[in-house]
This record gives structure tokens, C-alpha cells and sequence, in this order.
């Protein structure tokens, strides 16, 4: 104590900072650790899981075929969505109502049927039309395409893919775009600058903060709806699976590799997301966000240094 009956001032070199103690974080995450022990334990020594098997399958040459043509299908899909996407998200905000309309109309339609029905129209189309001509309405055609011989499974289920994800992708962008302040637009307009030309060099690079985090959601969910195409005889990854169990009956090994290659080519887009995002979003947060790994080790250093001091 002072003279003065005041608290004696302590150098802050001295204080001695106590951390709070969390109990309730100790016990949840004792829980959670004895149910991933429990369950590990118990799918390791379950010998119906066959894990020989799954071993034997996990890397052979059907399943990697089948991998393949799922990365194939996934990539192909999403590049069609992306860019049907954003051309119907521009429409959409076009000030022409004859096309916003055609626009609006479009994304109603593919958003309300299952994807699944869409699939198996596209197989079907030939039975509509065998042929597909481009020329003038009732009047001379220039070219004409025998659509029983293009329309194959993978392409059927590439366009089915790819038409009903534009839809979606359309959304995404529009809310993208609708998100950068329209002082923006008016500055580059009061530049000369075309509409087009705008959302090229304006609006979209500022939109994609916006855009990316539910486009790689997109991707990855898109990576596993291709699965539907197996109604189809596409030999993706789980028609390959289905074919190999059906000729083995070793359905639950099979299973069980297609899931870890799902879960493995998952785990891959999500890390490219998060990276994707932490470079588009430079500038708008000045703290970064952690990886799940920086994450653990914040929380090893931080349970060691109490220990220390």
C-alpha cells in the first residue's frame, strides 16, 4: 500500500498472467476421444469388413478406370455449370426483361426437376429427337447431327450434370454480383466503360470472395451426385464397384473402397478451396484464417506455456 492509502502500482514485467481453466472443454473432449477409440477399436477388429480385400481392390485397375472417368465427369460438369452459370447469372441482371426472363425461366426449370429425371431424359433424348439440325426455322438447314450415336451414357450425364449445375451456379454468381457496392459500377461507367466490359474487369474480381466458398462446395457435392450416373451403365467409380460385387459378392469391401476414394478426392478439393479463398480474400480480413492443423498446434502451445511459466 501507498501513503495514501492506494494500491501500490506493480510493474507489468511482474504480473503473472493465470489462465482460465476450462473443465467443461476437458470433459467434452475426453468424451469424444473415447467414442473415436470406441469406434476405431471396434471397426478394426471386426473381421467382416474384410480388410484384406479392401486392400486387394483399393488400388487395382478397374476401380482407378472407374476413379477416372468420376474425375472426368466431375470436372467437365463443373466447367459447363461455371460458365452457363455465369452467363445466365448476367442475363439475370440484364435490364432486358425478355432476357431475364429467359433466364429466370431456365433456373426455375432445373432447379425443380431431380437430377436424376434429368439424367435419364438426356439418356432418352434420341427417342425425341434422332437428329438435331441447325439452320433457319422452316427454312434451309446447314448441318444436322445424328444424336443416337453422339448422345452416349458419359455424354448424357456430362450435360445432365452440367445444365442442372448452372442453374445453381447462376444463384451463386448473381449473389456475387449483387454484392459489390454499386458505386463501384457507377465509377466505371462514368468511365466509358462498357456493361460488359464492367463485370469483366469490375464487378466479377471483387465478386469472387463471394462466389468461391459456395463453388467449391458445389464441386464437391457435384463430385458425389455423379454417382447418379451409374443408373445410366456409366462406369464411374461406383459402377465399377457395383459390377466387381455383383460379380465377387464382396459388397461391403467394394463399398467401402469407393467411399475412402470419395473421401480421399473430397479431402483434396476442400484444401484447394481453402486456399482458394484465403488468396480472394486478401484484403477484406487482416487476420488470416487458420488451418485445422495451425489450429492444434495453437492448442498444444497454449496447454504447454502454463506448464512453463
Amino acid at each position: 500500500m501507498t501513503s495514501d492509502g492506494g494500491a501500490e502500482a506493480v510493474p507489468p514485467d511482474q504480473i503473472r498472467a493465470i489462465p482460465v481453466r476450462h473443465p467443461g472443454r476437458w470433459v467434452a473432449g475426453l468424451v469424444v476421444l473415447y467414442l473415436v477409440v470406441a469406434v476405431v477399436g471396434s471397426v478394426v477388429q471386426n473381421p467382416r469388413f474384410q480388410w484384406s480385400v479392401i486392400g486387394d481392390y483399393f488400388t487395382s485397375r478397374e476401380i482407378l478406370d472407374g476413379l477416372v472417368v468420376t474425375l472426368e465427369l466431375t470436372a467437365t460438369s463443373m466447367a459447363i455449370g461455371i460458365g452457363l452459370g455465369v452467363l445466365l447469372a448476367i442475363m439475370r441482371l440484364s435490364p432486358n426483361p425478355l432476357v431475364s426472363s429467359a433466364s429466370w425461366v431456365y433456373i426455375w426449370f432445373f432447379r425443380g426437376t431431380p437430377v436424376l429425371v434429368q439424367i435419364l431424359f438426356w439418356f432418352n433424348v434420341a427417342a425425341l429427337y434422332p437428329s438435331f439440325s441447325i439452320g433457319i426455322p422452316f427454312g434451309p438447314q446447314f448441318a444436322e447431327v445424328d444424336l443416337t450415336t453422339l448422345i452416349t451414357p458419359f455424354v448424357a450425364g456430362m450435360l445432365a450434370l452440367g445444365l442442372n449445375e448452372g442453374a445453381y451456379m447462376a444463384e451463386i454468381v448473381r449473389a456475387g454480383m449483387i454484392s459489390v457496392d454499386e458505386g463501384q459500377t457507377e465509377a466505371a461507367q462514368s468511365l466509358g466503360m462498357s456493361r460488359l466490359l464492367t463485370m469483366r474487369r469490375v464487378v466479377l474480381p471483387q465478386a469472387m470472395r463471394v462466389i468461391i466458398p459456395p463453388t467449391g462446395n458445389e464441386t464437391i457435392s457435384m463430385l458425389k451426385t455423379t454417382s447418379l450416373v451409374s443408373a445410366i451403365a456409366v462406369t464411374d467409380l461406383l459402377y465399377t464397384t457395383q459390377i466387381i460385387y455383383a460379380r465377387t459378392y464382396q459388397t461391403i469391401p467394394l463399398l467401402i473402397v469407393a467411399s475412402i476414394w470419395y473421401l480421399i478426392v473430397t479431402t483434396v478439393l476442400s484444401i484447394g478451396q481453402y486456399y482458394l479463398e484465403r488468396h480472394f480474400g486478401r484484403g477484406v480480413s487482416r487476420q488470416r484464417r487458420e488451418t485445422l492443423l495451425e489450429r492444434w498446434l495453437r492448442s498444444v502451445r497454449s496447454l504447454r506455456s502454463p506448464q512453463q511459466g
